[in-house]
């Protein structure tokens, strides 16, 4: 059966890398909306699993999620939403790009975790270019993870020893569109531990610091905390949307959080207020981050023209639980509890099964959504672009945003056929492809190494 839409591997190929433009068309052919564009706020979760938000998971879920949960009351939960790779950079690279990870060359040189080179050049077109050449104001606040140039003292790859952070980096947000930024260079567990406002680093940058999951030490701003990274966030957010209030140009608001990846470390405002534990703490406090983005738009008079979409960029980490530590089968402890990150489905971050791609999609677009909507429909996190651009009567660069189909026709109608009809994946060794009720796994097993949980491993399987 599943050979029906597959018959042969040339055929695959020849799907992966030219995709079928039906239903494609540039925004600016259609109908721009009447007055002024939307406000757009994009805020992703990192490693949040579909049971980690209580809408989504149900009866299969001890998270405390009120937040999301009243998003979702008042906009559309997407049932079947993807990323398209199980784990963190490929899938920003699809997010900010429009276009599949592999697409891309590699970079010729990488250093260590935050310290890896640009995931693609300078010029190609990103979600803030393609606004910004639609009027939009554009920032980018969090976890970055895209690759950076930094200016080195000894003139040799960046690396933990020889960064010189009293000089700009480049191949920032915003060399890539966008007009301010905030970011942290990578995970909340990958050093180097320093912001950075504008493509300049803030603070000195002469201690040695790791965290509770993997302890990596690394180079970290003298008073870097990694409890204290949520809020940090928040407040620069909250800063922004103020800014932006009044009679001014629509802006567009990318909030990369770090959280509930490891290292799971709640302010003390959240700890021992979930019922689940630790990690329940954290999911409390990632929540309570989009709780006060829509309380900063309410506050403003923003609410009324802002389409909201808050995601996760893959599964749950089956290591991350209520252990400080990285731990296997953290899962398991959490599930004897009654909670399961992903929910009804199997598999985890890294894998090639549902629960390494499906994740929690909710939109609130006043006036244009139903409250309490249902679309059951298939969409790819790289599909934010081609939406964004239909939403903001923006031109979207079909050769270079090749992978991104629109689903704003959905918002008013959830059970219409969607412009996706098959979606490509891919778990850390193996690649997937979903459609209709099929989905074809080219890998044994889990399609990835069984070091933290998912199983069966690749080797054994």
């Amino acid at each position: 059966m599943i050979m029906s839409f597959l018959p042969s591997v040339p055929l695959l190929i020849l799907c992966i890398l030219c995709p079928p433009v039906v239903g494609w068309m540039d925004a600016s052919e259609q109908n721009r909306p009447s007055g002024q564009p939307p406000n757009i706020i994009y805020v992703m979760a990192d490693d949040m699993g579909l049971g980690d938000v209580k809408c989504f998971g149900k009866e299969k879920s001890l998270a405390q999620t009120p937040h999301i949960d009243r998003l979702a009351r008042e906009g559309m939960m997407f049932t079947d939403a993807h990323a398209p790779v199980a784990h963190c950079i490929p899938t920003r690279v699809a997010v900010m790009t429009g276009r599949y990870h592999f697409r891309f060359s590699r970079p010729h040189r990488s250093g260590p975790w935050g310290f890896i080179y640009p995931q693609f050049n300078r010029g190609h077109a990103t979600l803030a270019t393609m606004l910004k050449a639609a009027g939009y104001h554009t920032a980018y606040i969090g976890k970055w993870h895209l690759g950076l140039e930094m200016p080195t003292t000894d003139g040799r790859d960046q690396g933990p020893g020889n960064v010189d952070y009293s000089r700009p980096f480049s191949h920032g947000p915003n060399d890539h569109g966008f007009d301010e930024s905030f970011i942290l260079p990578g995970s909340l567990d990958m050093y180097p531990y320093v912001f950075a406002r504008n493509q300049k680093w803030l603070g000195k940058v002469n201690a040695q610091k790791g965290w509770s999951a993997f302890n990596r030490v690394g180079p970290a701003e003298q008073d870097f905390e990694d409890y204290k990274v949520l809020d940090a966030f928040c407040r620069e957010s909250e800063k922004y949307i103020a800014s932006r209030a009044g009679p001014k140009s629509p802006f567009f608001l990318y909030l990369a959080l770090t959280a509930p990846h490891t290292p799971t470390s709640p302010s003390p405002k959240f700890r021992g207020r979930s019922r689940l534990g630790l990690y329940g703490d954290f999911l409390m406090e990632t929540d309570h981050c989009l709780g006060r983005i829509v309380q900063s738009l309410e506050k403003h008079g923003l609410e009324g023209n802002t389409l909201v979409v808050f995601t996760s960029d893959h599964g749950a980490a089956s290591y991350a639980g209520n252990v400080a530590r990285a731990t296997v089968g953290q899962y398991r402890e959490m599930q004897k509890m009654g909670h399961f990150s992903s929910g009804i489905y199997r598999g985890y971050k890294f894998s090639a099964y549902e629960g390494g791609t499906r994740i929690p999609l909710v939109v609130k677009f006043p006036g244009r959504i139903a409250a309490g909507s249902v679309c059951d429909r298939l969409v790819g996190l790289n599909d934010m672009m081609a939406t964004f651009a239909e939403v903001a009567g923006a031109r979207m660069d079909r050769k270079q945003a090749t992978d991104s189909f629109s689903f704003a026709s959905l918002f008013s109608r959830p059970a219409a056929p969607s412009a996706r009809d098959f979606m490509v994946c891919r778990s850390t060794n193996a690649f997937t492809v979903r459609q209709g009720d099929w989905k074809l796994l080219l890998c044994p097993g889990a399609g990835c190494h069984g070091k933290w949980g998912n199983s069966p491993a690749r080797e054994t399987a």
